[in-house]
């Protein structure tokens, strides 16, 4: 059975498929309510879900109402995609930010799902077995460097 979390972001993902562009405006207490919740359990959706790392932006509006718009950045090209990532990455990263970014590509299939797999693998804290902080730079370092890598390979096919 799917948790909450994964209720409203099904939801949410939902919505933004059926907009007729890609951004929807929502209203987190319409949503709070029609999903039994308290805002706070919205706004971890929001925070965790829908990040820049996996291609959205989220934009919020006080007064009259006050809504909040959550837009589907369209991906480009993949080489175009790819270089912005790139271009993001931090020298250290997180776990759960490398996921992000790599769920992005193959949602937008820049990642074959082989390759998704491969690199998910190799981010795992399990496999880099480093304590930290030196886990997370040698995690962003493989990340740029598979990932540069794999834009020299796009580079070629073209």
């Amino acid at each position: 059975m799917p948790n909450l979390a994964d209720s409203i972001e099904r939801y949410l993902l939902y919505l933004l498929e059926k907009s007729l562009e890609d951004n929807i405006a929502i209203q987190r207490s319409s949503l709070a309510d029609k999903f039994q919740c308290a805002p706070s359990q919205i706004n971890y959706v929001l925070e965790k879900r829908f990040t820049v790392e996996r291609g959205f932006l989220i934009r919020s509006r006080r007064g009259g109402g006050g809504h909040i718009m959550i837009a589907k950045v369209p991906a480009g090209p993949k080489q175009e995609l790819l270089q912005e990532v790139i271009q993001q990455l931090d020298e250290s990263i997180i776990q759960e930010r490398a996921e992000a970014y790599l769920l992005r590509l193959a949602e937008a299939e820049v990642l074959t799902k082989r390759e998704y797999v491969l690199l998910q693998s190799a981010m795992r804290r399990e496999t880099l077995a480093l304590s930290l902080p030196l886990r997370d730079a040698v995690r962003g370092k493989l990340l740029k460097a598979m990932l540069c890598a794999l834009l020299g390979s796009l580079e070629e096919e073209e």
